[in-house]
C-alpha cells in the first residue's frame, strides 16, 4: 500500500455509509507490555467514539497492524520490542503523513516529548496520566492538534527563544535526536552492533555518535555511558511524576 492508498484509508475509516457521518475512531495499541495494552483496551472500549482495532508489541507487528487494519490513530510506547519506537514513529510518519501518533510512556516527558514530536508525533503523554487525560490527548490528536503537558509546551516555547543563547543545565538537551535515540537504545543494554542493525546504520556511523555522546556528556568511558543511559533513562525517568495537563491537550574505549 502507497501513502496515497493509506491517506484514502484512513479517511475512509472516519466516514459511514451514510455520507460523511463520523464513526467511532480505530485505535491501534502499540506496547511492549501486556498489562499496559489490557488497560488502555479497557479504557478506550469505554468510549462511543473511539474503539480498539489491534494490538501490538513488536515493530514488525505494527506494521502488519497498520496496514490490515487501517488505524484512525496509533498509540506507541517508544519501547518496544525487537525495535525501537522512535524509528517506528519516524516510519509511519513517512508512509502514513496523516496518521495521528500519541506517545505513552514512563520515560521524562521534559525529555522525550520535543524529540518525539521533532520525528513526527502528535502528542506526549506519560503513563502517569489519568483515564481522562490519556482520553483527552487521543482526541486531540484524532482532530488534527498536538498534545503535550503545559509544563512541555512552556519549556519548548522558552527554548525557542532562547536558541542558540542557552547553556543547558539538563546535559541530554545538549544531544541531537539521532544521539537521544541511541543513548536510549543504550540504556537497554544494546551493543553497538545491535544498535546499527536496528537503526539500519553502518556501525562506524553507530560508534560516531556513541563518542560524540560521551564528548558532550564529559563521560571518558564506555563503562560511564552505559552507567550514564541506566542512571538517566531507567533510573530518573521511573519516578517521574509528570502529567498532561487535561485542558491543553567499564574499560575506557
Amino acid at each position: 500500500m502507497d501513502a496515497s492508498d493509506a491517506e484514502t484509508c484512513l479517511s475512509a475509516a472516519r466516514t459511514d455509509a451514510s455520507g460523511g457521518k463520523r464513526r467511532a475512531a480505530r485505535v491501534l495499541i502499540i506496547d511492549n507490555q501486556p498489562i499496559v495494552r489490557e488497560g488502555l483496551r479497557r479504557i478506550i472500549e469505554l468510549e462511543d467514539d473511539l474503539s480498539v482495532c489491534a494490538e501490538a508489541d513488536t515493530l514488525k507487528g505494527a506494521r502488519a497492524a497498520i496496514r490490515e487494519t487501517h488505524p484512525d490513530v496509533i498509540i506507541t510506547d517508544i519501547s518496544v520490542n525487537q525495535g525501537d519506537g522512535f524509528g517506528l514513529v519516524r516510519e509511519v510518519r513517512a508512509h502514513y503523513p496523516r496518521l495521528p501518533i500519541l506517545v505513552l510512556s514512563i520515560h521524562d516527558e521534559t525529555v522525550y516529548a520535543e524529540p518525539v514530536l521533532s520525528f513526527g508525533a502528535n502528542g506526549y503523554v506519560t503513563k502517569q496520566a489519568t483515564r481522562e487525560q490519556i482520553l483527552h490527548s487521543l482526541r486531540r490528536v484524532i482532530d488534527g492538534g498536538i498534545s503535550v503537558s503545559e509544563a512541555v509546551a512552556t519549556h519548548m516555547i522558552r527554548g525557542a527563544y532562547a536558541h542558540g543563547k542557552r547553556q543547558w543545565a539538563n546535559p541530554i538537551a545538549r544531544l541531537s535526536n539521532r544521539e537521544l535515540q541511541v543513548l536510549h537504545l543504550i540504556s537497554k543494554g544494546m551493543s553497538t552492533r545491535e544498535t546499527a542493525h536496528l537503526l539500519s546504520l553502518s556501525i562506524k556511523t553507530i560508534e560516531s555518535h556513541r563518542q560524540r555522546i560521551k564528548a558532550k556528556l564529559n563521560l571518558r568511558s564506555s563503562a560511564q555511558l552505559m552507567q550514564f543511559a541506566i542512571n538517566w533513562f531507567i533510573g530518573e525517568n521511573a519516578g517521574a511524576g509528570s502529567r498532561v495537563d487535561p485542558d491543553s491537550g567499564g574499560s575506557a574505549t
